[in-house]
Parts: structure tokens; C-alpha cells; sequence
């Protein structure tokens, strides 16, 4: 049997396979996925399930647009094809994500959020500091298999830091959706859709209220 490709070996193998100087701050730490995630997940994928693999496949995805700066690097899509959109906006490309930053694309304009006025570093910033305890992803469900792959999905941390100077509540803030990947045949991606709503999650860190500061 042929080895499996490094994309689909998991978050950890492409960060250790890397070179360092691919990172934009030196090599990522997901140890709090490792410790405190699977206490709070409410799926258990069993490996090599089309779900864990889907999980996989994202988790290699987000690393990479987050702390990979060369989208040439990015192993786990093919790069120069790659496109996404929200709720059926306008596209961005792989160069789009590294030079905007995925909350920055992901999120869309919203008036709970500076879109367009964050860097890359700083709308990091943003929602690390809202979330210190991590900021987690599972795969729910999958609808449909390769090559078009329909996928549900929940994201949640406890809202433990400041948001745009609103206060922390500590309650832990879960957002849903549901996202539609184009793969090619080595389940490398080359475009995603994503559908839900980010009003409704960013409202819950702002009590409702629309004004960011």
C-alpha cells in the first residue's frame, strides 16, 4: 500500500514536517486541542471515518491560513485553484486568505465586527484574546462523500477575555454551520463554501449590542 500523503496524516505531522521559516511566529501550539478539546467535543469519529478524515483535512486547513504565510506552502489544498465564499458572497482565492487573514474573509462584513480594518495579526489577536482557552472545531456530520463533500459543523470556546472591550462572561459560546468542499482526487481542496451566521455568534460577545467599541 502507497503511504498516505502528508495532508491527510493530521495537523501534527504537516507542522513537523514543515520548515520552520514557513510560520509567521514560529511553530504553532495546539496543545490545548489535545488536552482540553475532547473533554468538550460532542462527536467521537471513529478513525479513518469519512468524518474524522473531513475533521482532519480542516484542522491541516486552519492551521495552514493561520500561521503559514506562503500559500505555496499550504499542502493542504491546491493553492493556485483554491476559492471560498460565505453564504454566497464574492470568491476569495488562497492569496486573498494570507493577505487578509481567514477571520477577516470568513466573517464578512457585519456589524459586530471591523471587517476590512484588522490586519492579519491583529484579527488574530482579536478573537484569541476573546477565547484564551482555545477556540475549537469539530465535524458534526457528513452529508456526502468526495468529490463534493457536505459537511456540518459546531465551533465554540468559553468566552473568557475581552471582545472589543466588552467584558468576559465565561459561558461557552457555540456557533453552527454547514460547508460544501470541492476535493480533487488526492482529497486535496479546491473550493469551500461555507453557510451560517456570524451575527449570531459575534452577538453573543457583545450582548447584542452592534457598537465595537
Amino acid at each position: 500500500m502507497s503511504e498516505t500523503p502528508l495532508w491527510l496524516q493530521g495537523r501534527s505531522a504537516v507542522i513537523e514536517a514543515a520548515d520552520p521559516s514557513e510560520f509567521r511566529h514560529g511553530t504553532p501550539d495546539y496543545h490545548l486541542s489535545h488536552t482540553v478539546m475532547p473533554g468538550q467535543r460532542t462527536t467521537d469519529h471513529a478513525p479513518g471515518s469519512l468524518e474524522a478524515i473531513v475533521e482532519s483535512i480542516v484542522q491541516v486547513f486552519e492551521m495552514e491560513v493561520s500561521h503559514k504565510h506562503d500559500p505555496a506552502t499550504w499542502v493542504s489544498m491546491v493553492s493556485e485553484k483554491f476559492r471560498t465564499n460565505v453564504n454566497g458572497g464574492g470568491w476569495a482565492s488562497a492569496r486573498d486568505i494570507a493577505e487578509q487573514g481567514s477571520y477577516n474573509v470568513l466573517i464578512g462584513d457585519s456589524p459586530f465586527y471591523r471587517v476590512g480594518k484588522e490586519s492579519f495579526d491583529s484579527q488574530h489577536d482579536i478573537f484569541h484574546g476573546a477565547f484564551p482557552n482555545g477556540f475549537y472545531w469539530e465535524v458534526l456530520q457528513v452529508l456526502s462523500p468526495p468529490p463534493v463533500v457536505a459537511f456540518k459543523w459546531r465551533h465554540w470556546g468559553s468566552f473568557d477575555g475581552e471582545y472589543h472591550g466588552h467584558q468576559p462572561n465565561g459561558k461557552t459560546i457555540e456557533m453552527f454551520g454547514m460547508s460544501v468542499a470541492k476535493v480533487d482526487d488526492d482529497l486535496k481542496l479546491l473550493e469551500v463554501e461555507h453557510y451560517y451566521d456570524p451575527n449570531a455568534f459575534l452577538g453573543k460577545l457583545t450582548g447584542g449590542c452592534p457598537i465595537a467599541h
